[in-house]
């Protein structure tokens, strides 16, 4: 008899060293595949769960961090606060990949402001929002996202206008930004490849449906109704820098090839229309016409791969703070005696 071999990555690890806990989340919940595909996607890129550090705010997808990845670090933390922890975790070792999961009342209402001081920033971390337009833990009021006209049964009608992510993403100067579905797993999976290669913020919106107090099918935040009206910009694939590139299955279309930081690309199918996705103009445009013609607009949508981040403009070195010895941290008798000299 054949022995029964698990598949592992380079690292040797099995899909099951990426699992976190049992999720509690409603069955059906678009967070449990925006998770599963986290899980996948490291584990595809063999990243060591070791080497990932994830954080949270409050909310049914600040909830998610325990479901994917459970030997990796990870902190829940303060409603829209999640911002400020992974930086403060980001600064103490440069070389964690860091993985922040919001929801739309977490991002933008109470924690908006941290998110776009943390964009224009461009801190390195891959920052995925989970948007279902409702507050699904206090029984689905409406969140900032929710479309103008909504009407939910046990809130009445929306008289506002959304807020929208991408938009904000766009003008706030972040170095990457893309919208999924959750019904389109395969999409989620590779720009989550893409995000953790990004020496910047990746900002991923994905619409997330909540199943229990926003499906009905005329509601933007529905499964029904992104299954039709998604309309992808290109099919997309990540290829890390150790798999050669193999271009067959592209050619039937054109392709553009975005080199990441380091040095891993994504490559872009074209579909139906022309689009550049590292020209902003291109992305603002086409995200006004999408609203315009009630899109879902999906896929990537601005990437900047020479944007500098935060620790380019600080100069962080890449041994972690807490290993630094004093004495490379305190200045020496001899500097503070110049400086005081210097004041008299």
């Amino acid at each position: 008899m054949s022995e029964n071999r698990v598949e592992t990555n380079e690292l040797g690890l099995t899909r099951s060293d990426y699992r976190g806990e049992r999720s509690t989340l409603c069955p059906g919940c678009g967070h449990n595949t925006i998770s599963a595909q986290i899980l996948r996607a490291c584990y595809e890129l063999s990243i060591d769960p070791h080497r990932i550090v994830k954080f949270s705010g409050i909310g049914c997808s600040s909830k998610s961090p325990t479901y994917f990845l459970g030997q990796s670090f990870g902190f829940n933390g303060l409603h829209g606060r999640m911002p400020s922890l992974a930086l403060g975790a980001a600064f103490a070792d440069v070389k964690m990949k860091v993985i922040g999961v919001s929801g739309d009342g977490d991002t933008a209402s109470i924690g908006l402001g941290q998110f776009k001081h943390l964009i224009r920033r461009n801190l390195p971390m891959v920052y995925i929002v989970e948007n279902n337009g409702v507050y699904g833990l206090t029984k689905g009021q409406f969140s900032a996202t929710a479309e103008k006209g909504l009407e939910l049964k046990h809130q009445g009608e929306n008289p506002f206008l959304p807020i929208d992510i991408v938009k904000e993403a766009l003008v706030g100067n972040a170095s990457f930004v893309a919208r999924s579905f959750a019904g389109d797993p395969n999409q989620v999976r590779e720009l989550i490849k893409a995000a953790l290669s990004h020496h910047g913020t990746s900002v991923l919106d994905i619409i997330s449906p909540c199943v229990s107090f926003n499906n009905r099918e005329d509601t933007l935040h529905s499964y029904q109704w992104g299954k039709q009206h998604q309309a992808p910009l290109h099919d997309i694939a990540y290829v890390p820098t150790r798999k050669a590139i193999i271009l067959d299955e592209f050619k039937h279309g054109e392709t553009k090839e975005v080199i990441l930081h380091d040095g891993s690309k994504v490559i872009l199918k074209k579909l139906e229309r022309e689009y550049d996705p590292t020209s902003k103009w291109h992305a603002l445009r086409m995200i006004e016409e999408a609203d315009v013609n009630n899109w879902l607009l999906t896929g990537l949508i601005y990437v900047n791969p020479d944007q500098p981040s935060l620790y380019d403009y600080l100069n962080l070195t890449e041994e972690p703070m807490n290993r630094i010895p004093a004495g490379k941290l305190r200045p020496s008798p001899e500097s503070l005696v110049a400086i005081n000299d210097n004041m008299i």
